[in-house]
């Protein structure tokens, strides 16, 4: 299989310290017992992204202040959820949503949605961190990619989520030569659609590969027609029992 060409990782897992990065669930109203549940003491969580509704909302959501004061209080990372669109974001727009995500929320940082990959956006890209840092200097940040950029994006984020897809292209996928310069806690992998029987195989790629950060699920994307991150996976007792463990093999 291609990844395990990879020399990124220790082939055994034990050098990489594995937790999940949650993309967000359904609206804490319509989901609040999958909110609880990332609230629960021990839950190996780096961190979970709050989308009020494609972003933070135009006013303060009572729902979403709750759920985010229930995952602060159990010392969860919330992260604000803004979208680039892909580079065409006006920066003043994006500005506006994170302080908006920090006076209401309180969040601890931000999940850049449908970020560029290309060479030629890293400048305005590196300028949107650098005023968002500027609003919040200990906002951790993390691009949302869903595949590997331009190297030069390693060095403007705290994170980069570089896999987000199904499991069928995550099980044959290759990682970038240049992510072995890195940690890491440097990379995040979203994978949709993994069945419970291949969560193994599942996390010994992650560690091969290098990405500390994780989040599987055996929804699906319906081809393209849902969201595959809103709803809790079927096995998620039994994953957050193999990542708080270290269970590889």
């Amino acid at each position: 299989m291609p990844h395990l060409t990879s020399t990124t990782a220790d082939a055994t897992g034990t050098g990489v310290r594995t937790a999940l990065g949650v993309p967000g669930y359904a609206h804490p109203l319509v989901a609040p017992a999958q909110w609880a549940e990332l609230a629960r003491p021990g839950t190996p969580l780096d961190w979970v992204v709050l989308d009020v509704a494609a972003g933070p909302g135009s006013r303060p959501d009572p729902h979403c202040l709750d759920a985010a004061a229930r995952l602060r209080a159990a010392g969860v990372r919330v992260l604000g959820h803004l979208d680039l669109t892909y580079g065409a974001r006006a920066l003043g727009d994006l500005l506006s949503d994170a302080h908006r995500h920090l006076d209401w929320y309180r969040v601890d940082g931000f999940l850049l949605d449908r970020c560029p990959v290309e060479r030629t956006e890293l400048p305005e890209v590196r300028r949107a961190i650098t005023a968002l840092r500027a609003v919040s200097d200990t906002a951790r940040v993390v691009l949302g990619h869903g595949r590997h950029p331009h190297p030069g994006y390693a060095e403007i984020a705290d994170q980069l989520v570089t896999f987000a897809g199904s499991w069928s292209d995550y099980r044959w996928s290759q990682v970038a030569e240049w992510t072995a310069g890195h940690p890491a806690d440097r990379f995040c992998h979203f994978v949709h659609s993994v069945p419970r029987g291949h969560l193994d195989e599942a996390l010994r790629i992650a560690r091969w590969q290098g990405a500390a950060t994780i989040y599987f699920t055996d929804r699906t994307d319906g081809g393209g027609r849902v969201d595959p991150w809103e709803t809790m996976p079927g096995y998620w007792d039994e994953i957050v029992s193999r990542v708080g463990t270290g269970v590889s093999e």
